[in-house]
């Protein structure tokens, strides 16, 4: 073994853990993550979650350290997306044996984000100024996660501070700055145990920090607007046979008579009428005809151009542009190695069209007077996607299918990244979902109306077009990121020498 990486005694109370009773506790903590945000939202167990972790890591070698890592990751994965499992089972048609087998061979997989930073955080660092670089290396891992193999930031440590002290942070650095000071909290909370009681003292600054930072980064444009939000709760069983589309059609052109007739936007949510815009199109013009002229209605739908299938929100009557979905759904929306997966279960036959991703720069729609920035569905997810679309726009829209995750933890969980989103850009936000959670969120990423979920109804309220941007808006998460990196160089070791 290399000398840097033999094991480092940690004789204080805290740091005599076995390799068993590590990993049961890291297990412990993936839940304990799970618990800090939605819908269970105790926010103050993300540092505690990290506290668990890295508790005596440094006794461990680089093999324990990623077993432990490994730990942490099924704990949170198990419990935080054990909605997966409802979406194979009882929307992919999959028994229920091999729907489990799926779901726990994704979980086990997303668990490897963790164990592989865990295994280099000890191959490459040591005790000194570890409180730095393992929360560092931590971001670094949130940070892998978000874009290698397409990307899944799902459950990000700092998405469950959006209603903590820490909030005020995420106009400056975003989720992953949240992450950060989360880990550190909880870092730092372990030197506190040891009786290092000089780690108060940054703990406090970056719990009081956000008492100084302004609590509005951004500022009303013109005149708020009035929008209505439609659900239309059709079943996913349904809903791309022939009946699932008559029925779409009688549901959201239903909602739509009943609005008043000073709206200035109506909104449908993903793919509510299940067809492509050539034969919406007639639909949705009829729809349209029957609103006031200054109302816009903005839907999502599947386009078609070509040999290519988009996902995409357009706009009609007071509204002009379109925008193509760019982060698309693996399996749910395309298939990876197709030839080999389509003839193997019944999962894998998607119901709907595989779809392409959309251009990478694209514009904001104009409607009802305003710049507005788009994300569908899984790409509100994407704090630096999200960002880009705020930089020229005065409102944030997410349609979504929610459908999908049944009666699952995942709508809640959905929102509250939505609610982040809103918050990190300064920006209103307005979200439409087939069956749940349709919700309007302001600037500071409070839900200000919200409509019940499985039910058809509509949502109205005000919203205000913002101008400015915040910090994270212009810069994005790159200094953050940025960061981390520098916080795991103090700890660097770079002995090379081996032991005999």
């Amino acid at each position: 073994m290399d000398a840097q990486n033999q094991p480092v005694r940690d004789m204080t109370p805290v740091g005599r853990l076995s390799p068993v009773l590590g990993c049961l506790l890291a297990l412990t903590a993936g839940g304990l993550t799970t618990l800090s945000a939605a819908p269970f939202t105790l926010w103050w167990l993300g540092p505690v979650a990290v506290a668990l972790v890295y508790v005596g890591i440094h006794a461990l070698t680089p093999a324990q350290a990623a077993l432990r890592g490994w730990c942490y990751g099924v704990g949170l994965f198990g419990s935080g997306t054990s909605w997966v499992f409802v979406a194979i089972h009882d929307y992919g048609y999959t028994g229920a044996p091999l729907a489990l087998f799926l779901t726990g061979l994704f979980v086990a997989s997303l668990a490897l984000f963790f164990a592989v930073p865990f295994w280099l955080y000890r191959r490459v660092t040591g005790p000194r100024l570890a409180f730095l670089s393992f929360a560092g290396i931590w971001v670094l891992s949130e940070w892998l996660r978000t874009w290698l193999f397409t990307g899944f930031p799902w459950l990000l440590l700092g998405t469950s501070q959006v209603d903590s002290p820490l909030a005020a942070w995420a106009p400056v650095g975003g989720v992953y700055l949240l992450s950060l000071i989360t880990a550190l909290t909880g870092t730092l909370g372990v030197e506190l145990l040891r009786r290092r009681w000089w780690a108060a003292a940054p703990i406090a600054a970056l719990w009081l920090t956000p008492l100084a930072l302004p609590s509005q980064w951004t500022s009303p444009a013109g005149e708020p607007l009035r929008v209505a939000l439609l659900q239309g709760n059709l079943a996913q069983s349904i809903k791309w046979k022939p009946e699932g589309q008559r029925e779409a059609v009688n549901i959201y052109t239903s909602l739509t008579r009943k609005q008043p007739d000073d709206l200035d936007l109506m909104v449908w949510p993903e793919a509510a009428l299940p067809m492509f815009e050539e034969n919406a199109r007639p639909i949705l013009e009829r729809v349209q005809s029957n609103l006031s002229p200054d109302t816009a209605l903005l839907t999502g739908i599947l386009q078609r151009d070509g040999g290519d299938n988009y996902n995409g929100v357009i706009g009609l009557g007071n509204a002009e542009g379109q925008y193509r979905k760019v982060r698309l759904v693996p399996f749910g929306e395309y298939l990876p190695l197709k030839r080999l997966l389509a003839d193997t279960i019944a999962f894998f036959d998607l119901p709907m069209p595989v779809m392409t991703p959309g251009a990478e720069a694209q514009g904001p729609i104009h409607a009802a007077g305003t710049t507005i920035g788009n994300a569908i569905c899984y790409e509100i997810i994407y704090a630096d996607r999200v960002a880009e679309q705020a930089r020229d726009a005065e409102l944030l829209l997410t349609v979504s299918n929610d459908t999908w995750f049944g009666r699952s933890i995942g709508p809640l969980q959905h929102l509250q990244m939505a609610r982040l989103r809103a918050l990190e850009n300064g920006r209103y936000l307005i979200r439409a979902t087939s069956n749940g959670v349709t919700a309007i969120v302001d600037p500071q990423g409070r839900v200000t109306a919200r409509a019940p979920q499985f039910q058809a109804t509509s949502l109205r309220g005000e919203v205000m077009p913002m101008v400015g941007n915040t910090p994270f808006t212009r810069t994005g998460s790159w200094p953050t990121w940025l960061l981390a990196g520098l916080l795991v160089l103090p700890g660097w070791r770079f002995n090379t020498r081996r032991s005999g």
